[in-house]
């Protein structure tokens, strides 16, 4: 294949094991992070560990791919939030649903944080710019205070997932502290 070929499709086969892998690796690495071994993901996706590196030849770009997906999946959720008729139910509709996907989930932070991986620039600067476009409109209605950008707003997020996770927080404790958290995005 040359630079300028775009690779073939995948069987149909090929396309579910890939995706088989790409949602077991998900699993795994939010509960156990990149440590998790190949193996187990192949086992957990009821494949062998051939069909894993024949579709993500490192660990490390099976992770991108996972984290990418995932963050592709919250820039879609944003936008079709950014069109509601109340911004504010809108914008805290988004945060509880980050929350409820990334208050357990170990790479979700790094997502909501940014990274360093190249791969991860793209998806990343398209979820803060849908964030920010879900967050100025909240302001601008006068649900959400002025004094914040979205740098602000992703260091909190970031800061209260791993806060929550590092601490073993239970569900209803994550509940309590990002509402705390909620409350203090609210105009005083």
């Amino acid at each position: 294949m040359t630079d300028r070929e775009e690779p073939r499709p995948l069987r149909a086969d090929a396309r579910r094991n890939r995706d088989r892998v790409l949602a077991a690796a998900q699993e795994a690495f939010a509960a156990e992070g990149i440590g998790v071994p190949l193996d187990e993901i192949a086992r957990r996706a009821g494949v062998g560990a051939g069909t894993v590196y024949r579709h993500f030849p490192t660990k490390e770009a099976l992770f991108e791919a996972a984290i990418v997906d995932r963050v592709e999946r919250m820039i879609a959720n944003a936008r079709d939030l950014a069109t509601a008729a109340d911004p504010g139910a809108a914008f805290f509709v988004f945060l509880d649903s980050m929350v409820a996907e990334g208050g357990v989930k170990r790479d979700l932070a790094d997502a909501v944080g940014g990274h360093d991986s190249p791969g991860y620039l793209r998806p990343v600067h398209e979820l803060n710019a849908a964030i920010s476009e879900l967050l100025t409109r909240a302001q601008q209605s006068g649900a959400v205070r002025p004094d914040i950008d979205i740098n602000d707003l992703m260091r909190v997020i970031k800061g209260t997932f791993l806060a929550t996770r590092d601490t073993g927080a239970t569900a209803e404790q994550r509940k309590r502290t990002f509402a705390i958290v909620f409350d203090g995005l609210r105009p005083r």
